[in-house]
C-alpha cells in the first residue's frame, strides 16, 4: 500500500518538478552593435531600460555578430548552457505572445 501512495505521489508531482527546472525567461533586447574583439563577439543590448553585454567565443557553434535591431532574449536556467555564466539564447523577434522560433546565439549575459 505504501509503495502505491508513493507511486501516486511521484506520477503526480514529478512534471511540477520538471517544469521548475525547466522554466526559463524571455524578455524583448534590443541590440545597439557589435564587434569582434581578441576572438570574442561582443553585442550590446539594452533590456527593460539597462544596458548589457552578451559575450560569446568567436567561432564557437552558435556565437554570432548580431545585426542592430530587436530580438528575444531567453535566459537559461542555471548549469544550462555553453558557457559558464548567465546563459542566455537570442532569438529572432516573434509575433507577441508566441514562443521564439529561430535561435541566433548563445551568449554569456554581463552587466555593463
Amino acid at each position: 500500500m505504501k509503495r502505491a501512495i508513493l507511486f501516486l505521489v511521484l506520477v503526480v508531482f514529478l512534471p511540477f518538478g520538471k517544469v521548475a527546472i525547466l522554466a526559463q525567461t524571455t524578455s524583448a533586447i534590443t541590440v545597439k552593435g557589435s564587434e569582434l574583439s581578441n576572438g570574442v563577439v561582443i553585442v550590446d543590448v539594452v533590456k527593460d531600460g539597462k544596458a548589457y553585454e552578451l559575450q560569446c567565443n568567436h567561432g564557437a557553434p552558435g556565437c554570432a555578430l548580431l545585426k542592430t535591431g530587436k530580438y528575444q532574449l531567453v535566459e537559461l536556467p542555471a548549469n544550462h548552457g555553453m558557457y559558464e555564466c548567465r546563459d542566455v539564447e537570442v532569438y529572432a523577434e516573434s509575433a507577441p505572445g508566441t514562443e521564439p522560433t529561430q535561435k541566433l546565439g548563445e551568449y554569456c549575459l554581463t552587466d555593463r
